[in-house]
This record gives C-alpha cells, sequence and structure tokens, in this order.
C-alpha cells in the first residue's frame, strides 16, 4: 500500500479584501519535499493552513492523507500539560498500530486460509504492519528519545510543564512530536527557528528519511537546499507559482538563467521598439514629398506624389497599430537588484605615506558578563563575519564597534568615521510618521529622490504610507537597511542582516555587500551565508 498523496487543486483565500491565494494548485506525492518561497506576505502561511485544514479556502479542494500533522507556532496544549504528555500523545498512534496489530494476528491465527473472514483480516494485517513499518512503531520509543536529543531537548525533564519552557523551546518539542509520531504528510511553518547548526542539520537528516510527503515554507536557503526536491515560488508572476525541481541551489541557477532572458528580451524589445518610433514620426516627415516636381516630371508628379504618400501612411499606420499593441505587452523592465547607493571610492592612504590606521582598533575590551575580545582591527576595506552561539556576545561586539555601547579596554576609532548599524530590533523616533515620509526625513528630500525606496525592492509599494509604528518588525528593519543602502557609511555593523528577508532579498543582499563601499561587518546564524562568505571570520566563544 503506497503513501497518500496531498493534493490541492485552485485555491482562493481571501482576508481582508486582499487575495492571498490567487488559484494556488500542488501535488505533494509521497517521499516529496516542497519548499515554498517568496516575500513575506505572499501567502506561504496561509497556504499550509489551508492544506492543514486550520483555514476553509473561499474557493478550491484539498485532497489530504487521514493522518498529517502540521507545525504551529505553538503548541496546541494547556501551560499545565508536561513534556511526558506531549511525547505519549505523539506515540499514541504507534502504540496503538502496534495493539491493532497483535489483536489481527490474533484472529488472523484463529481463522485459517479458507476461513471467510480470513482474506479480510489479512488485508487488514497487510494495512497495519506497513503503517507500523512507516512510523518505524516498534522503534518508537527509542526514536523519541533520539529526537529530543538531536533538538537538543535531551537534558529536559519529562516532567517540566509547557507553561516553565521558553519559545524556543516549545517550538522544538512541538517539532520533536511530529517526528517522533511520522504522519503520512507533514506541513512546516519556518521549522528551523529556534534551531542551531547541529539541530537544523538533525532535522534535515530526519525529514530527508521519511517516506510520505513534506511542505516546509522557509527563509533557510540551506534548509531548502538540503532538503526540498522541489520548491514552488509564490512571488507573483505572470503564469502563477512557478514549480522548480530541486534544491535551492539549483533554484538560484534557473532563476538567474530566466533574469538573463529577461534581460535580453526586454533590450532585444526596446531597441524594436524605439525603430518604430523612429519610424512613425521622424521617418514619415523625412520621406514626405514636400518637393516641387522637376519640369520632366510635371506630367506625372500627382501620380507619383499620391502613391508615395499612400506608402508613407501605409507605413506609419502599421508602425503606429505595432506600438499600440506594444503598450499593451510590452515586457516589464527587470527590477534592479539591491546595490549601495553612490559607492564612495576609498583612497588608499599607505599608497601615499605607508599602511593605513584601521577604522576601528580593539584592545582588551571586555563587557561584563556579555563580551571578552583580546583584540581586533577593522581595515577600511575588511569584509569580517562574527558568529558564535546565542550569547556568545555578536551583538555586543557590534554595539561597541558602533559606539553605542561603553566597554572596559581600549577603543579606537579613526577620525570623522562615520558608522551605520543594523540592529535586530529597529525602533524609529516618530512612529505615526509614514514609511515613507521617515525615509525622506533621515534622507533629506533630495538624496531621497535619487535613491526612491520603492526601488531598493525592500518595501511594497502599499506600505509606503502606512505609519512606521504600525508596521512589522521584518519591514522596520528593512526601512533601516534602505537607509543604510540609499547613504553607506565608512563602516557598516549588520546584526543578523537576513532576519526577515526572503531568500532572493539575502542573496541580492550578500552580492551587495561585496561591492559596496568601505567596510562591513556582518553577525550571522545564517548557514548559506556563511558558507559562502569571502572574507574573514572571527568566532565568539560564549
Amino acid at each position: 500500500m503506497s503513501q497518500p498523496a496531498l493534493l490541492a487543486h485552485d485555491l482562493v483565500r481571501v482576508l481582508g479584501g486582499r487575495r492571498v491565494l490567487d488559484g494556488v494548485s500542488l501535488t505533494a506525492a509521497p517521499g516529496r519535499r516542497i519548499g515554498l518561497i517568496g516575500e513575506n506576505g505572499v501567502g506561504k502561511s496561509t497556504l499550509l493552513r489551508v492544506l492543514a485544514g486550520v483555514d476553509e479556502p473561499d474557493a478550491g479542494s484539498v485532497s489530504r492523507p487521514a493522518s498529517l500533522g502540521f507545525l504551529h507556532q505553538e503548541l496546541p496544549l494547556p501551560a499545565g500539560a508536561t513534556v511526558a504528555s506531549v511525547l505519549d500523545e505523539a506515540l499514541r498512534e504507534s502504540r496503538e498500530g502496534l495493539a491493532r496489530l497483535e489483536r489481527l494476528g490474533e484472529e488472523l491465527a484463529r481463522a485459517p486460509e479458507g476461513h471467510p473472514e480470513h482474506a479480510g483480516l489479512l488485508e487488514a494485517y497487510g494495512r497495519c504492519l506497513e503503517e507500523a513499518q512507516d512510523r518505524e512503531a516498534w522503534d518508537a520509543d527509542r526514536r523519541a528519545a533520539l529526537v529530543l536529543d538531536g533538538l537538543g531537548l535531551g537534558a529536559l525533564g519529562h516532567g517540566r510543564t509547557l507553561g516553565s519552557l521558553s519559545g524556543g523551546q516549545r517550538g522544538r518539542l512541538a517539532l520533536a512530536a511530529l517526528l517522533v509520531r511520522r504522519p503520512s504528510a507533514l506541513l512546516l511553518d519556518e521549522p528551523t527557528n529556534h534551531l542551531d547548526d547541529g539541530a537544523a542539520a538533525f532535522l534535515e537528516e530526519q525529514l530527508r528519511a521519511l517516506p510520505g510527503a513534506v511542505v516546509a515554507a522557509s527563509h533557510d536557503r540551506a534548509f531548502l537546499d538540503a532538503v526540498c526536491t522541489d520548491l514552488i515560488d509564490l512571488d507573483p508572476s505572470a503564469e502563477g507559482p512557478v514549480r522548480h525541481g530541486g534544491g535551492y541551489g539549483s533554484y538560484v541557477r534557473e532563476k538567474r538563467a530566466e533574469r538573463a532572458r529577461w534581460e535580453r528580451r526586454y533590450a532585444e524589445e526596446q531597441e524594436e521598439m524605439e525603430g518604430l518610433r523612429h519610424r512613425a514620426g521622424v521617418s514619415a516627415h523625412r520621406l514626405a514629398p514636400d518637393r516641387g516636381p522637376r519640369d520632366h516630371e510635371k506630367m506625372g508628379y500627382g501620380h507619383r506624389a499620391g502613391r508615395v504618400q499612400s506608402q508613407i501612411s501605409r507605413r506609419v499606420r502599421d508602425a503606429s497599430r505595432r506600438l499600440e499593441e506594444w503598450e499593451r505587452t510590452r515586457v516589464a523592465e527587470p527590477p534592479p537588484p539591491l546595490r549601495f547607493a553612490a559607492p564612495r571610492a576609498v583612497v588608499r592612504a599607505e599608497t601615499v605615506c605607508g599602511p593605513a590606521e584601521p577604522l576601528v582598533s580593539l584592545r582588551d575590551v571586555r563587557v561584563p558578563g556579555r563580551l571578552a575580545l583580546p583584540g581586533l582591527d577593522v581595515s577600511e576595506t575588511d569584509r569580517l563575519l562574527v558568529t558564535g552561539g546565542n550569547g556568545a556576545g555578536k551583538s555586543t561586539l557590534l554595539a561597541v564597534l558602533a559606539g553605542v555601547l561603553a566597554a572596559e579596554g581600549e577603543v579606537r576609532r579613526r577620525s570623522g568615521l562615520t558608522v551605520g548599524l543594523l540592529t535586530q530590533d529597529t525602533v524609529f523616533d516618530r512612529p505615526g510618521r509614514s514609511v515613507r515620509d521617515t525615509y525622506a526625513g533621515a534622507l533629506g528630500p533630495e538624496r531621497a529622490e535619487r535613491v526612491p525606496l520603492v526601488r531598493l525592492g525592500l518595501l511594497a509599494e502599499a506600505d509606503l504610507d502606512k505609519p512606521v509604528g504600525q508596521v512589522s518588525v521584518g519591514q522596520r528593519r528593512r526601512l533601516a537597511l534602505a537607509l543604510l543602502m540609499a547613504r553607506p557609511p565608512r563602516l557598516l555593523l549588520l546584526d543578523e542582516p537576513t532576519n526577515h528577508l526572503s531568500p532572493r532579498l539575502c542573496d541580492e543582499l550578500e552580492e551587495a555587500l561585496g561591492s559596496g563601499p568601505g567596510a562591513v561587518v556582518v553577525a550571522s546564524h545564517d548557514r548559506w551565508l556563511r558558507r559562502r562568505w569571502q572574507g574573514r571570520e572571527l568566532r565568539l566563544e560564549g
């Protein structure tokens, strides 16, 4: 008996008067692991909720396996429930399956071949046996212990209540319960949140071993590349959601080729349209028979002039008609990727007067309980990646470099140094001011006009007139990042810059950092970014 597929057909979901899902179809066959990608707000979480049956679609249909698991943001259990009760519930289907298998075996032994009930009992026993094998039911208790350990919960007392756990621990416990249960289809919303490198690698290994279907919404590019057999890009496009075969690496290669084709097609069309405009305008005047007849042409002049004028008029009409048609069907201009505006040339002082002093120099720096660093120099063109576990001091180091946090020891900065810091949680002084006005007020009208906010691709046009205090944390961080990109400082400090960005924007940001002006220091847990980093790396030990 094969595992059932998860099927969705022509789904429509309207929220707040907006079509979040508009005709989305999806087939998740057993063994396929589908990643949902796209900007925040395109409907990834909404699609998962509809697939899970938590929300009903306004149109369309879903056919789902009877055994389906959905990773909620919080466990749907009371705060007084214990870790042991969560595990018991996760193991319930396996234990019930084994008890049913044993009962069917006993009944089958009492109904030998030829007995009227033998065939039906044998079929039921086979189904039950396959379900038990898919769930690895005989090994379920041992596997539960392995899963807890793999997700960093091995030392968690089984008597602990959910209310006594941190948000990260509850999220990992919810994930552990699903992996222990091993349903026929698994729906996951940002499953690597709260996971360190080891736990994320363990999760990836577990998902690759599942026999059923997996659908996961994620911004984690390393996860998408390690797990997914297919990616569905929910960003708006003329053809609707686009499905790509393979992991994130193959998706990136395909998107680059697609972008190159788009740019080439746009350039060719622009060239063709320029020719049509020329024929519809300038050429008509240049070719018009405005000269008088010569003496030997007088008898045939009127006939020839009319014929020429008719030919010109037809060409002009044809060119005008094609221009009108082009206006309706023209290829949109490819949006520019993220780039730092007007990068300044870095003067290499060592060519004139020897090696330049560092932008910032730290010696024996300490922030009690948060950071201890013997020394660090950041040069004017440095690319430094700061890594380490939670609590190791990454954000503290960036705050010290920025000069917003005092530290013991020696901290020297070059005179006139401009510093920009992107923090993990951005707060603006005037929350009632619109996003658009906040941007223009920070940059000044001239700079804001030269580098329009909407052209950076970090915020949607519909969000620009919302009060900055009412947009999400992620949107506020995008605004702060836009300000840094529009007027880049000499020292750019980014704390977890890929949080709240789509995979596409993360890729564009990384490429922009490589060619951006001045020095860049990035603190990040992003495994994809860390694997591809081309500069120095400083690992802090907590």
